[in-house]
């Protein structure tokens, strides 16, 4: 379990290859696996993001009685949600360049450790105070399976190969997102919402035990990026100079701020101002999760057709559009609860259909440094959400606010995808391995 040879049978640890400028599309490990291999590699890895979604979205149906019980506001309560998102762009910024130089094996068991620490302290938290420091160090422990899986990917897959399991990955942690909230509301039937941390503390647990066993090693010793802090500076000023890889970074965490506006913002405005009982939030927040991967797995159909790029334009201009009229919906009232629910699917299709793509025309440009590449565009993707979070909740808790946001989250992206990116230089861009552009 400590080498890609085992994960991979038949294929020599020794013989995985470097990202060149020039490289056959079966240079690749992942292209030598068969599909009983990548549906158990889609399954392991599915698992271990699902604990990111898990975490934030599991207690978003308790988030009103927090408010009661621990006699603070709805913005303190949601502030604890940008604690998570924060501590998921910290940490994945100092595990992305760590697993690149030890493996990434430890960091994950660590990081999966630290969160159920975490999770079983929230279960006695006195305030929210409380809750939201240890929240923040739930972001850190997650940080390590989601950079930790992305890393993995990119170390067996690349361009339109890593766009369409990645988009079979999205299926597997989509289920997160779609179940967290009904299974929180359900926990809510006989517990409170301590129950929610103690439930996130059990699947910890689990989640470590199939890493374990489950998960070898996919970044052999000859591989590693030695140096220590001052290799890893450079290797983000390297990052931090390729504008077309800046671009889509900042195209992807736009498109998260959208979806973690509609998370923050969707519990108030489903139970407060349209009069949801938190099981009925369950239902509605998962019909939009299910737009949401309905939508990635479509990606892989229309990646048998068109390039990565050309699907990313369309699906922001798309929810752009969405947004418009979604934020149309929410400032007039017209049409009610239906109306906002239609148009919000609307836009959370078109991020299933972006956020496959944008993340793999970036890494596609950095396979020699995967891991912190990865750690690179999730710091961003769930910084940016960090920012959004809090943003719902100043502006108020009613569907103007969360409409604001995230109408504003996918405009921004569309823009800094064709103006910041610009289509000239995102066409440049190979939808296979075979490119790899140099920097």
């Amino acid at each position: 379990m400590s080498a890609a040879g085992d994960l991979l049978p038949g294929v020599s640890p020794a013989k995985t290859p470097t990202v060149t400028a020039v490289a056959a599309p079966t240079d690749t490990p992942g292209d030598l696996m068969g599909a009983r291999q990548r549906a158990r590699l889609v399954l392991v890895l599915g698992s271990l993001i699902a604990i990111g979604p898990l975490t934030i979205d599991m207690y978003l149906p308790a988030l009103p009685a927090i408010t009661t019980d621990l006699h603070t506001t709805s913005a303190a309560v949601q502030l604890t949600l940008t604690g998570t998102l924060a501590g998921l762009a910290l940490g994945q910024l100092l595990i992305g360049p760590l697993s690149d130089a030890v493996g990434r094996r430890a960091p994950l068991l660590a990081g999966i450790a630290l969160h159920v620490v975490a999770s079983v302290l929230c279960v006695v938290a006195p305030n929210v105070t409380t809750v939201g420091v240890l929240r923040v160090l739930q972001g850190l422990g997650v940080a390590a399976a989601s950079v930790v899986a992305t890393a993995v990917v990119r170390d067996l897959f690349s361009g339109a190969a890593f766009a369409r399991l990645f988009s079979r990955l999205m299926l597997v942690m989509g289920a997160a997102p779609i179940l967290a909230p009904t299974l929180g509301s359900g926990l809510l039937r006989w517990s409170d919402w301590r129950g929610v941390f103690a439930a996130l503390a059990v699947f910890g647990v689990l989640l470590a035990t199939v890493a374990a066993f489950g998960l070898a090693e996919t970044l052999p010793p000859a591989r590693r990026r030695r140096g220590g802090v001052g290799a890893t500076v450079r290797d983000y000023r390297a990052l931090l100079r390729d504008r077309t890889f800046v671009g889509l970074v900042l195209v992807t965490g736009l498109a998260m701020a959208a979806l973690f506006a509609y998370v923050a913002g969707s519990s108030f405005v489903f139970q407060q101002q349209y009069g949801l009982d938190e099981q009925e939030f369950g239902v509605a927040f998962g019909a939009g999760a299910v737009g949401l991967i309905g939508a990635t797995q479509w990606n892989v159909r229309l990646l048998r057709r068109y390039t990565p790029q050309r699907i990313l334009v369309v699906a922001l201009t798309i929810g752009s559009l969405a947004g418009l009229v979604l934020l149309g919906f929410a400032a007039t009232n017209i049409g009610g609860l239906p109306a906002v629910l239609a148009s919000l699917w609307v836009v959370l299709a078109a991020a299933g259909l972006a956020l496959p793509n944008a993340p793999a025309l970036a890494l596609s440009r950095h396979g020699e440094a995967a891991g912190t590449a990865a750690a690179l565009l999730g710091a961003v993707q769930f910084g940016v959400g960090a920012l959004a979070a809090p943003l719902v909740g100043v502006l108020g808790t009613g569907a103007l606010a969360m409409a604001s946001v995230v109408a504003g989250g996918m405009l921004a992206a569309v823009t800094v995808l064709l103006v910041g990116v610009r289509p000239a230089r995102l066409a440049e861009l190979s939808a296979d391995p075979a490119v790899v552009a140099a920097h």
